[in-house]
């Protein structure tokens, strides 16, 4: 294998060191209160296997007191070791409520550990989700095949223009003569009339020509 491929991790190591050197206490510890050859070893075992259960137990539920207690309870017994074996707890003469204590660790680690397998984890909560309201559907009449169909309103006829009324009297005679000049325009220019050419050909005054050319369009 190439060297280049060879990493260490600090982190891996510490936990290699701290987890040899809690194993070691544990292991002196049980050998002082009286648990001699396999058992001394079994013990450390024994407590590092419930903190670790109690841990994974934790990862899936936070809230889980059970997991809290035995995770603390394993917790207290490992810092306990390490700690009386620093000196503090002469070995030789190890007091009698830690004798006990030793003694009664496999029976409660077999019921943390019990306990951490087979008791049901918590339901998770449920999502809360908001209602949402649907939009109103807007009402549609829809007619049968076989009803009739309401007939639609008849619009009453629009009423017929009056007709208007010249404001101004014009003699026959003079619009007799403008009828004769308005024709001859037509005939020789193809266009009607203008009102201004016809009252310069007639000399009346404005009132009197618009008089006169209504009359012509109504006749």
């Amino acid at each position: 294998m190439p060297r280049s491929s060879i990493r260490l991790d600090p982190v891996l190591i510490q936990a290699v060191i701290a987890g040899a050197l809690s194993f070691a206490h544990l292991h002196d510890l049980a050998n002082a209160a009286g648990q001699s050859g396999w058992k001394a070893w079994a013990y450390p075992v024994s407590v590092d296997l419930l903190l670790v259960a109690a841990w994974r137990r934790l990862r899936t539920a936070r809230r889980d007191r059970s997991a809290w207690t035995w995770f603390v309870i394993a917790l207290g017994a490992s810092l306990g070791a390490n700690i009386a074996t620093a000196g503090l707890l002469d070995l030789y003469q190890v007091p009698a409520w830690l004798r006990i204590l030793v003694a009664g660790w496999p029976a409660l680690a077999f019921l943390g550990g019990t306990l951490l397998v087979h008791s049901p984890a918590a339901p998770a909560p449920a999502p809360v989700t908001s209602k949402v309201e649907e939009p109103a559907v807007p009402e549609v009449e829809v007619h049968r095949a076989d009803e009739p169909a309401s007939p639609a309103p008849e619009l009453a006829p629009a009423p017929e223009p009056a007709p208007v009324k010249p404001a101004v009297p014009v003699p026959a005679a003079l619009l007799d003569h403008a009828r004769k000049l308005t024709e001859a325009h037509q005939v020789s220019t193809g266009s009607p009339m203008p009102a201004d050419a016809l009252s310069a050909r007639l000399g009346l005054p404005e009132d009197m020509t618009r008089a006169i050319t209504t009359q012509l369009q109504l006749a």
